[in-house]
């Protein structure tokens, strides 16, 4: 699909080497926000749609998002949708690796960043770029989140459930840990397959819940329907 329409804004999906997917929306709509957020980063943005849903659902106008993306086709196609949505001014999008990215004090980090590892490849370089784990690993997001976050900063990313043990080793390395986790199903029959991870610095039990995406009927669920209504036509 070239465009996909929300309920407020619309995001062309042509050029970015990672399209819209489940994974991206279910980012946008069930991530922690909170309404002192000022200052956010969207890390791989793609076409720009999981900072779209943010900027949609901030409740103040004083915030800005920041997106970055390796890729110079996605991040000219996120920088054309934020120019086409409601929130042009407070988004606003680099070309770069998240190596160079160098502000501070930020209140949130997301993320859907890549999650295959070498060996599986695709012969497509920009899309194995965005898909594979040398670009972009969660190793890297913590340690950028460990120093550039505020005190009481966030971190936010989806990821595969099965990622989820080394993850939270991982991040704890950094002195970040778990406030929230969210295992993601597609049926009721089938395993968890998704994880959306948040992380701040206090030390807390995390609150865990799961999302199940589709009845047994094939329909989707209405816990998604109640997550996602604010933003489908």
């Amino acid at each position: 699909m070239s465009e996909f329409r929300f309920r407020q804004f619309s995001v062309k999906n042509e050029a970015s080497a990672m399209k819209v997917g489940t994974d991206a929306v279910l980012l946008g709509a069930a991530m922690t926000l909170r309404p002192s957020d000022r200052s956010l980063l969207d890390v791989g943005t793609g076409t720009g749609v999981i900072a779209l849903m943010t900027a949609q659902r901030l409740p103040s106008p004083a915030f800005q998002i920041e997106a970055i993306d390796i890729d110079p086709e996605s991040a000219a196609e996120a920088a054309e949708n934020f120019a086409a949505s409601p929130w042009s001014t407070h988004l606003r999008t680099h070309c770069i690796p998240l190596s160079r990215y160098c502000t501070d004090g930020l209140d949130l980090i997301f993320s859907n960043p890549p999650y295959y590892d070498s060996s599986l490849k695709n012969p497509d370089a920009r899309e194995s770029a965005a898909r594979h784990t040398e670009t972009l690993s969660y190793r890297g997001l913590c340690a950028f989140a460990a120093t550039h976050l505020k005190p009481e900063g966030r971190l936010s990313l989806i990821l595969p459930s099965d990622c989820e043990k080394d993850l939270l080793r991982t991040a704890a390395s950094f002195g970040l840990y778990p406030f929230r986790l969210l295992r993601i199903r597609t049926t009721p029959a089938k395993p968890v397959s998704r994880l959306i991870a948040e992380f701040s610095r206090s030390r807390t039990q995390p609150e865990a819940s799961e999302l199940t995406l589709m009845d047994s009927s094939g329909k989707r669920s209405r816990e998604y329907v109640s997550l996602t209504r604010e933003f489908y036509l």
